[in-house]
């Protein structure tokens, strides 16, 4: 491969590569290593990410006790936060199977503000002290005097948190995650902003950061490409979206939550708790949404999980189209995040309508299984109904792969492994298919149609890897004894086989400029 710029100028056999080694500035030679399509994380928050990897991550805390223990450390190690942050509790995972409550936190946190989301951060677990920096906060629909706080009263309390930021340690944060990323193979993140998840400021900032338009003389790193989760309901609206330097008003744009904290959107009951859920949007407001962005040519989006929050995205797409016809719709590829609990004819509304699907397998890695999250919050029957990859393949739906960092980490091999075995045989797509969700499925997803492969003219953004041997894996075995034959011509990739290592990137490159080199890179 000749790389001219930033963009791909030649592939092809390695005897006619040597012409051209006189004529370059530069002749890497690769001992063996894989070359391959940087990677495209769809789903990303990447300030939250930076403070989970430079701070307190709770995700592998193997108990309660262990929890408190160890956010009584960190609230010892920075005595200058005015509010202390943490990620990831998961009480599903610990044996005492609760939630911390607010006078354990209040003692490990020495009387201090802290706010501490959950792993699916649709909840938290905060302190008194940072209730009361929060005005009216415990009349908000969503507070709980003991347990965690959802809906409104979340919100609310981590503006307060992320609002006791300073820029220094946004930018931190921002430039540990942007490297992070990088040292995975990932060249670009889709940037999953709204007014109640981070906030214009912190948007603005990562994308100037990002482009190198930060005082710095050089890109941060990855490309970081923003959505911006704000309902629009005229032409002002997605202005201010402009403004911001946001490609989409979508990503997080709330429908419903969580199946965690039990709040997504179901039709029928949790099988561990009252209710169904809750409805941010009803299908109105969603197709006014739809309305106001496709007349304008802007990509909408929607984070949807239950099946009723889903059903109700697809009635708005379906008023929207009505009003201004199907190809006007399917042209701008509308995105749903999330998409977990899906219908037959959810499924074909998706094809029919063009929504892309942007989904995350890790998910059904942590919590999929007959004794995982999902089946204690849902029953194993509706459980195994969770993340139908291929049926939603087979129909023609575009997919494209992500982590929801810091939800799950970037990991994109560990996301395509995790689609190539998922945890419900019948939903497993090939790891090519996967690869593919995850490379240029990510670009296709922004209108792009002409990058996330390595051919003549395309971005040079790529990825190179240790590997061991290059296989050809696919769920069912017909189609993967076909695959393997020389005459077939499908490329392998490596093996993923749960259990086995996975593969190590040497060197990241994005626009033909080298952004993560490893030891051996």
């Amino acid at each position: 491969m000749v790389v001219d710029g930033g963009t791909v100028a030649w592939v092809g056999s390695e005897g006619a590569a040597d012409s051209f080694a006189d004529g370059v500035d530069a002749v890497v030679h690769l001992d063996g290593a894989l070359v391959a399509p940087a990677f495209t994380d769809a789903h990303v928050h990447v300030t939250a990410t930076g403070l989970a990897l430079t701070g307190l991550d709770l995700g592998d805390a193997r108990s309660l006790p262990e929890a408190l223990e160890r956010i009584a450390a960190h609230a010892a190690a920075r005595p200058g936060d005015r509010v202390l942050l943490g990620h990831g509790w998961d009480e599903t995972r610990w044996p005492e199977r609760r939630a911390p409550g607010r006078e354990e936190l209040d003692r490990a946190a020495g009387g201090r503000p802290l706010y501490l989301s959950r792993t699916d951060v649709h909840s938290a677990a905060v302190t008194t002290a940072l209730l009361d920096l929060v005005p009216g906060v415990r009349d908000l629909p969503g507070y709980d005097p003991d347990g965690p706080l959802t809906r409104d009263a979340h919100h609310a309390v981590r503006r307060a948190a992320h609002g006791a930021i300073t820029p220094e340690q946004r930018a931190a944060a921002q430039r540990a995650a942007l490297a992070h990323a990088a040292s995975r193979g990932i060249g670009t993140l889709h940037e999953c902003a709204g007014p109640d998840i981070s906030s214009e400021e912190d948007l603005t900032a990562l994308l100037a950061l990002a482009a190198g338009q930060d005082g710095r003389q050089d890109p941060a790193g990855p490309r970081v490409i923003g959505y911006w989760a704000q309902a629009a309901t005229g032409s002002a609206d997605l202005d201010r979206l402009r403004d911001l330097g946001a490609v989409g008003a979508g990503g997080d744009l709330f429908v419903d939550g969580s199946l965690g904290s039990r709040t997504a959107h179901l039709h029928a009951p949790y099988a561990d708790a009252p209710g169904t859920g809750i409805a941010h949007l009803d299908a109105d407001t969603i197709a006014r949404h739809l309305l106001v962005c496709t007349r304008a040519g802007v990509q909408a989006g929607f984070h949807a999980i239950g099946d009723a929050a889903i059903d109700a995205v697809v009635a708005g797409a379906r008023a929207a189209a009505e009003e201004l016809g199907l190809a006007r719709v399917r042209a701008l590829r509308h995105r749903v995040e999330h998409a977990e609990l899906m219908s037959r004819e959810s499924i074909a509304a998706f094809a029919d309508l063009g929504l892309v699907a942007s989904v995350q397998p890790a998910f059904d890695a942590a919590w999929g299984g007959a004794e995982g999250m999902y089946a204690q919050r849902l029953g194993a029957e509706r459980a195994a109904a969770l993340n139908p990859y291929a049926a939603m393949t087979r129909a023609g739906v575009p997919l494209v792969l992500g982590s929801d960092s810091p939800v799950t980490p970037l990991d994109p091999w560990g996301a395509v492994r995790a689609a190539a075995f998922h945890r419900t045989p019948e939903h497993r797509i090939s790891a090519r298919a996967a690869f593919n969700a995850h490379t240029r499925g990510g670009w296709r997803a922004v209108g792009r149609d002409d990058a996330g492969v390595l051919v003549p003219g395309a971005p040079a953004d790529y990825a190179v890897w240790s590997v061991g041997d290059l296989v050809v894996q696919a769920p069912d075995e017909r189609v993967a004894n076909w695959s393997t034959d020389p005459r077939s011509g499908t490329p392998g990739l490596p093996d993923l086989t749960p259990g086995g290592p996975l593969p190590t990137a040497l060197r990241t490159v994005v626009g033909g400029r080298t952004v993560y080199a490893g030891p051996n890179g």
